[in-house]
């Protein structure tokens, strides 16, 4: 079994199916993008730059769906928040499957992916 799979399988619900969710949205958006298992926890990369990564907080009670260049996204989604006082990563956080507005999510993801690609690197600060 894969790493990235394990994480998936050892998360309490209701963060398990939040994330399996998320996960099956995002490969079946992006069919280019590239799961990998980093930092311990489950990363998207277009182009081999972390485009987004999945991770349940300690002491939240949320699923954090962090896109890493959300900082450049946020203007036009607004459902993006900065948690954590983070620089540039932004992130949507689903404390149930409702919470998510998927035809919007799907946008995100396909804007998140071609700022991506015409990015020389993901991480700009």
């Amino acid at each position: 079994m894969k790493p990235v799979d394990e994480y998936f399988i050892n998360q309490k619900e209701p963060y398990q199916s939040i994330m399996l969710y998320i996960r099956s949205i995002i490969l079946d958006t992006l069919p280019e993008v590239e799961e990998k298992y980093s930092y311990r926890i489950p990363f998207y990369n277009i182009e081999k730059k972390p485009m987004i990564y999945l991770n349940v907080l300690k002491g939240k009670d949320y699923v954090d769906v962090a896109f890493v260049q959300g900082i450049l996204l946020e203007k036009d989604f607004p459902v993006l928040k900065n948690d954590n006082k983070r620089k540039q990563v932004r992130s949507i956080q689903l404390k149930t499957l409702e919470d998510l507005d998927h035809e919007n999510f799907v946008k995100l993801l396909h804007a998140a992916s071609e700022l991506l690609s015409k990015s020389k690197k993901a991480w700009l600060i």
